[in-house]
């Protein structure tokens, strides 16, 4: 009886929530299941974009503030609704009647009370349970995507902008030697042919550009859609470069153990498995009688003495004796066994991938940190003493100059990769592998025909 008094827990169940996610991020969701402390979190987050951007102020943000994710989050109140109602017993019915014959009038109450639901309710509360903690899960992998495809989208954001920062000057740079080549055509010093190739390069350097402010747009307004930032609130500054590359790698060892041991997919797995077997049993339990209810009678007549009595409603397992039912259930059971083993097994081989992916982007990166860009460097500081000495022109120079530039494009694309990596080996250890990632596209710009291509 007390069973049937089942309430509600007084934090949902977002307490486990919390938790999950601050093990694997070190940052806590918030859950508004009211409008009360709206103010509040407006102040926080006007805080924190008066400041330059930082990823994690952007992750706090969007667990503060991005409406999928408390859409998301409802789910819980949702399981823990079917978890209570399951716990609870059937209403009772109540039938009344009246009957007249001549002048005898016979009234006929009887109450209905479900006891075969009384007998499965434990297993059918251990079953809504699973549920719960499988909507607890699910609630932490959807915090945890959000905070890694924000900490994706800031990072492409401010590789973005500075990639357009770079295309600025090699857009300056064409446009120097475009006027250059059109005033020494003028005088006869330059050939058709050779002016046409600074000013076709100039004219490409300008598209570029203008691809890049619309891609450094898009970026930023993906970032805006997770942080959940309107209009009306003040936007956000990123700071000018991304953050530097770290010392050394991270290694490879004991990831696939730790992933099948964090995992929130494979943990949801497991917790269907065994509410599939729970759900079997009970299929077994109810597979001949599915219907059993118990009634108390009392008839009043105003001729006749009262009568006294009960009933009981059993439904006859003539035509279909449950057999059917048993075998969905057992192949349902099955089908999750199978789909929980297929989880384990991509969960091993993705963290595989998503290192291998890791590892290739930090060696990448590091390789243009420490051999490109200062090579370029080194060739630019040589054509420079060479212009002063009179042995190369000044369109040799500005195509160095150029050169320079896309090299450094190419590591800051190199180093966004490598974050983005680094974010998505995190989420594969934690949650699920979150595909192939989502960069800027490359707009570094070509040298022209004359420096020998780039």
């Amino acid at each position: 009886m007390l069973s049937g008094c089942a309430t509600f827990s007084p934090d949902g169940g977002f307490d486990v929530v919390s938790r999950q996610v601050e093990q694997r991020i070190g940052e806590k969701p918030t859950w508004y299941r009211s409008a009360d402390r709206a103010p509040e979190v407006a102040k926080r987050i006007e805080a924190m974009l008066a400041e330059p951007l930082t990823v994690e102020n952007a992750v706090r943000i969007a667990l503060l503030n991005n409406p999928g994710l408390q859409a998301s989050l409802a789910e819980l109140r949702i399981a823990e609704a079917d978890l209570v109602r399951a716990g609870r017993l059937r209403n009772p019915g109540f039938s009344y009647a009246r009957l007249t014959r001549g002048d005898e009038v016979e009234i006929e109450r009887t109450v209905f009370f479900d006891v075969l639901g009384l007998f499965t309710l434990p297993i059918r509360t251990r079953i809504a349970s699973r549920l719960f903690e499988q909507a607890k899960l699910q609630a932490a992998a959807s915090v945890l995507a959000v905070a890694a495809e924000t900490r994706r989208a800031y990072y492409a954001a401010i590789a973005a902008q500075q990639s357009e920062q770079y295309l600025e000057q090699v857009k300056e740079t064409a446009i120097a030697g475009a006027e250059l080549a059109r005033r020494m055509a003028e005088v006869g010093n330059f050939s058709r042919l050779q002016q046409a190739r600074q000013q076709v390069f100039y004219a490409e350097a300008t598209a570029r550009l203008a691809r890049a402010r619309q891609v450094t747009l898009s970026e930023r307004e993906r970032l805006t859609r997770l942080l959940g930032v309107a209009g009306t609130q003040p936007a956000f500054k990123l700071p000018e470069r991304l953050p530097d590359l770290p010392a050394s790698a991270r290694e490879a060892a004991d990831l696939e153990s730790q992933a099948l041991k964090d995992r929130l997919d494979v943990q949801a797995a497991h917790l269907e498995n065994e509410g599939v077997a729970r759900s079997l049993g009970l299929t077994k339990v109810t597979r001949f009688i599915n219907v059993l209810e118990l009634g108390v009678i009392r008839n009043s007549s105003n001729e006749a003495p009262r009568q006294r009595g009960y009933e009981i409603e059993l439904q006859i397992p003539l035509f279909d004796w449950g057999s059917a039912r048993v075998a969905k259930a057992e192949a349902i059971y099955l089908q999750s066994a199978y789909r929980l083993r297929e989880t384990a097994l991509n969960a091993r081989s993705q963290v595989r991938e998503t290192y291998h992916g890791y590892r290739t982007a930090f060696d990448l990166a590091k390789h243009y940190r420490d051999e490109v860009v200062p090579l370029r460097k080194r060739i630019s500081e040589e054509n420079v003493l060479r212009y002063n000495g009179m042995l190369i022109s000044t369109f040799e120079l500005l195509a160095d100059a150029r050169e320079q530039v896309a090299a450094v494009n190419n590591y800051i694309e190199a180093l966004r990769d490598y974050w983005i990596a680094d974010t998505d080996l995190h989420t594969a250890l934690s949650v699920r592998s979150p595909g192939p990632a989502k960069g800027v596209t490359a707009t570094t710009a070509p040298a022209d025909s004359s420096a020998g291509g780039h």
